[in-house]
């Protein structure tokens, strides 16, 4: 298996590997979760590859996934990176036991310690936007646990572009802490982020790590025309549930199986059979080979859906193959973009001079 690789953490200097470990599977409360034995089995895989970045949830499989990743790692907690999240209900019918404000974010976070076993959290997301809870009070109380030392970075996921930088931007202003990590759902079958989130993480120097990288299980080579048998070693995975965050749903899977993704799933297919490699693993190296901090978030249920995922660190795509992937994934990115990439507006603002400007800024 190829070597684990380490990335710095967006503008921070926090050292994470290449590939992070989602636990959103960990414990069987949820019908598609592991129990403890194979959830340590899937943990001492990826740590023998290399990797240091836990990424899990307080409302994960109930609150059992941070239990079983603070077990796992006792005894050796500085050794890794934990991430985790706030924001999601832990009780219904309480008001106040869900969103982003102040009340909810001390309470979540006192019983994520708890559950983890560990005085300090490595990376606290902001699970979802909670347009409720204003942006200034989500950020300031942020920054109370940094300087508390009970939080050391923080992130967003799952939030409006527009929201993400007007937080960091508060944040820079008055001196806080800003976000260093943005969470989104990311890969083959969903390039959508590339319209607005992705183009302000690379500007703002945020790391980003994906989730459902295998798109629902469909890019698992079980589904389209390959079926299980297209995917170099090993093909498809049919007869294993499919996972990631939902990755690990078939009946999910099949139901975002449309025609476009079929079309992905056959050209990926194609891609692994001419690599030597399965589907998930050209699918993940896909996600790394994005341009700034990319770091995908591996959402397994079993060993040999660990293993087998790790192997894309051995994987090579050809520039070939990636223009082949690139063509059957593309999304429009529509306005403004198309309109300010058009002729006309490019020649209207730049007069014929613009392929001989060189930036050094991501665009």
């Amino acid at each position: 298996m190829g070597k684990m690789g380490y990335r710095l953490l967006g503008r921070s200097g926090l050292r994470v590997s290449e590939l992070a470990l989602g636990t959103m599977t960990f414990g069987r409360e949820v019908a598609w979760g592991a129990d403890l034995a194979e959830c340590a089995r899937m943990f001492r895989a990826y740590v023998d590859a290399g990797g240091n970045f836990i990424d899990t949830a307080n409302r994960y499989t109930m609150g059992t996934s941070e239990r079983i990743v603070g077990e796992l790692v006792k005894g050796d907690r500085d050794r890794f990176v934990i991430a985790t999240k706030y924001t999601l209900v832990d009780w219904p019918g309480d008001p106040n036991a869900g969103g982003s404000h102040r009340k909810n974010m001390m309470r979540s976070v006192r019983g994520s310690l708890d559950r983890l076993g560990t005085d300090h959290i490595d990376l606290l997301y902001v699970h979802m936007w909670d347009p409720f809870t204003p942006i200034e009070e989500t950020v300031r109380a942020l920054d109370d646990l940094v300087r508390a030392g009970t939080v050391h970075y923080v992130g967003v996921s799952d939030t409006p572009a527009w929201v993400v930088s007007r937080a960091v931007t508060l944040a820079e202003r008055m001196g806080w802490t800003p976000y260093t990590a943005l969470q989104i759902r990311y890969g083959l079958a969903d390039r959508t982020p590339e319209r607005e989130l992705l183009p302000m993480a690379r500007g703002l120097d945020l790391a980003v790590t994906p989730w459902a990288v295998l798109g629902a299980g469909a890019l698992t080579g079980k589904y389209g025309k390959q079926g299980g048998g297209g995917g170099g070693k090993g093909g498809g995975r049919s007869g294993r549930r499919e996972r990631g965050r939902f990755d690990h749903d078939p009946g999910r899977a099949r139901g975002v199986l449309t025609e476009r993704t079929a079309a992905i799933a056959d050209e990926l297919a194609g891609v692994a059979a001419e690599a030597g490699a399965t589907p998930a693993q050209v699918a993940i190296a896909w996600v790394r080979a994005r341009p700034g901090v990319v770091i995908p978030i591996l959402g397994v249920r079993t060993l040999a859906q660990a293993r087998d995922d790790l192997g894309c660190l051995d994987v090579h795509i050809t520039e070939g193959q990636l223009e082949r992937l690139d063509g059957v994934s593309r999304v429009e990115l529509g306005f403004p973009h198309d309109f300010l990439e058009s002729d006309l507006v490019t020649g209207l603002m730049y007069g014929g001079t613009r392929d001989a400007i060189r930036s050094h800024r991501p665009g």
